[in-house]
Formats: C-alpha cells, sequence, structure tokens
C-alpha cells in the first residue's frame, strides 16, 4: 500500500497531480473537505473500495463501492468515518490498469 499524501488547494489556484493506483492498494488520511480523486482512463470499469471500520450498535458498517465508469474522472468524499486505527482510510482496486488517484482538501 502507498500513502497518498493531501494536496491542499488553496483559494488563488494550485496545481494537483494524480498517481498511479497501487495495485496493493492506498492509504489517505481521512477527514472534513477532503476528498479522493480517481481518474479512469482505461476501457473498462473499475471499483474503489473505501473500507469503513466503524461500527453502529456493534454491528459493522459495510464497506463502500463505488464504481467509476471507463474513462471518467471522479471525487470520492472521505470524511472521518473512514479512518482505522491508524487514522488513515484504506483503499482498494478492482484492477489499477491505467488509474490515476489523488486526494484534496480546500484550504
Amino acid at each position: 500500500m502507498a500513502a497518498l499524501t493531501t494536496q491542499v488547494l488553496v483559494p488563488g489556484g494550485s496545481a494537483s497531480t494524480l498517481t498511479a493506483a497501487s495495485g496493493g492498494g492506498d492509504t489517505a488520511t481521512p477527514g472534513d473537505g477532503v476528498w479522493l480523486e480517481v481518474n479512469n482512463g482505461d476501457a473498462s470499469s473499475k471499483t474503489v473500495t473505501l473500507a469503513t471500520p466503524a461500527t453502529y450498535n456493534g454491528l459493522a458498517i459495510a464497506d463502500r463501492a463505488v464504481t467509476i465508469p471507463a474513462g471518467e474522472r471522479w471525487k470520492i468524499p472521505l470524511p472521518r468515518m473512514y479512518a482505522g486505527g491508524d487514522g488513515q482510510a484504506s483503499i482498494t482496486y478492482s484492477a489499477v490498469t491505467s488509474v490515476t488517484v489523488g486526494v484534496f482538501r480546500i484550504a
């Protein structure tokens, strides 16, 4: 797993970058106003799964699975509820061919 660094976008504008999604998954620091951006440059859809470590009344909350259609770029909110015991969100992908990702928040 690779740790994705949160890129802070400032009011005057900021350059932003996406990096190749890791085959074993990635981690990121979730929080208020944070999102994961996924660009699927492949000819087939990809599923991005965010592990949900929280429980409600002792019951596990299902992981969030988001299907990104071929050729599309999506933004997925990454709130604190995805933080595991180490404070990091765990992100996995059905496949990583032509998939790039980044984590962002607004200053």
